[in-house]
């Protein structure tokens, strides 16, 4: 892979670009949660360099501050240090596998000057130009604003969120223009639903990393208890723990909840909403947050109910993806589930299956929070 020094590490990086409100930041929430660093992988995060000068250091081009040519130097420039630092980080920690995402990236830059200027501005830093720098990368995914085909989530649950729908379109073509040149661009459209988005650009992610694919078809069982020791021994299967607390409603068609999440020796914190349209279709939007973030909004928890404890196993048997889910409160029950295309995929022999649960509300997460038992 490209700007992998030491030989033995496998660093594969990839950008996520796409006009506004295209689902990048749940997609790296996934992400994160997907790739565990139990599993092997190191997953690092290189956050949009853009947002972070205007918030951060208040460098924006508009409101008398500085052109846009000018700002987009500035962008560069910062864009081009967290790479470097991204890649020494990769090179230090002591995973073998390290995946760089990037939150946009330098192509980016070119939606918003002319294609002199941004050659110019390139050209300023060690003489790169677009040859180069697409050859840093080792994919692109693009992820379609939502103002193409999924206009009515483009607003909803960002208040915050000022640009027109057409904006959106525009900055979204100007975008994928920009990354065109690029040998291994993968377009990732609302052709279905949110959810159905987010696991095609996963499929997406674990083919390029040439991981076993996950999101192919999910089947949920309740197994009687198996020996997880025996599981660990025999299919490495690697643990997580988790606790997912849900929050007082403030909107009637919005679902909150915050998941803390172990990772090696540390934890990392998500916030989710789960959007309920009239018609009944639902998707989920997720963000990473900080532990302060997720110390307040605890303080928002539903008292009706309890917060769900579990820990995760990730495993691999006969080329499908598996994972079971182990409760404190219960001891001889545990849910299990199977991604696979094929329906009559093998179970390992050391789990015996009490009855499938696919869609059975009685085992989804938010009962198990109100009756504590499977």
């Amino acid at each position: 892979m490209t700007g992998d020094k030491d030989m033995s590490k496998r660093i594969v990086k990839i950008v996520l670009t796409g006009g506004p409100a295209a689902g990048k930041t749940t997609l790296i929430s996934r992400i994160l949660k997907e790739f565990e660093q139990e599993d092997g992988w190191r997953v690092i995060t290189i956050p949009e360099t853009a947002t972070e000068l205007i918030s951060g250091f208040g460098i924006k081009p508009f409101g008398n501050c500085m052109s846009m040519l000018k700002f987009q130097d500035f962008v560069i420039a910062d864009q081009i240090h967290k790479e470097k630092l991204a890649l020494w980080a990769a090179e230090t920690v002591p995973e073998e596998n390290i995946l760089i995402l990037y939150d946009r990236a330098l192509m980016d830059d070119k939606a918003y000057i002319s294609d002199e200027e941004f050659a110019a501005t390139l050209a300023g830093f060690d003489g790169r130009t677009e040859e180069t720098v697409l050859a840093g990368y080792d994919a692109v995914l693009h992820l379609v604003t939502c103002a193409k085909g999924a206009e009515f989530a483009y607003n909803l649950g960002n208040e915050a969120r000022t640009e027109p729908i057409e904006y959106a379109r525009e900055m979204d073509d100007r975008t994928l223009r920009a990354w065109s040149g690029h040998p291994n661009l993968r377009i990732i459209d609302n052709a279905i639903d949110f959810e159905d988005k987010i696991n095609r650009a996963m499929l997406e992610i674990y083919r390029i990393v040439g991981q076993p694919e996950p999101m192919a078809k999910k089947r949920k069982y309740l197994i009687a208890m198996p020996d997880m020791k025996t599981l660990a021994e025999r299919y490495a299967a690697v643990p997580a723990d988790m606790v997912q607390t849900y929050l007082c409603m403030t909107n009637p068609c919005i679902e909150r909840r915050v998941r803390r999440q172990k990772y090696g020796g540390d934890y990392l914190y998500f916030y989710t909403e789960k959007h309920i349209r009239p018609d009944g279709t639902k998707w989920d939007t997720e963000k990473p947050i900080t532990e302060k973030e997720y110390n307040r909004y605890l303080l928002e928890a539903d008292p009706e109910l309890q917060s769900v404890d579990k820990t995760k196993y990730r495993f691999v048997y006969d080329s499908c993806r598996f994972e079971i889910d182990v409760y404190p409160f219960s001891t001889d029950k545990a849910v299990m589930f199977r991604y696979s295309e094929n329906d009559e995929a093998a179970i390992p022999p050391e789990i015996r299956v009490i009855r499938e649960v696919t869609g059975d509300p009685s085992c989804k997460n938010k009962q198990l929070a109100k009756a504590q038992k499977l």
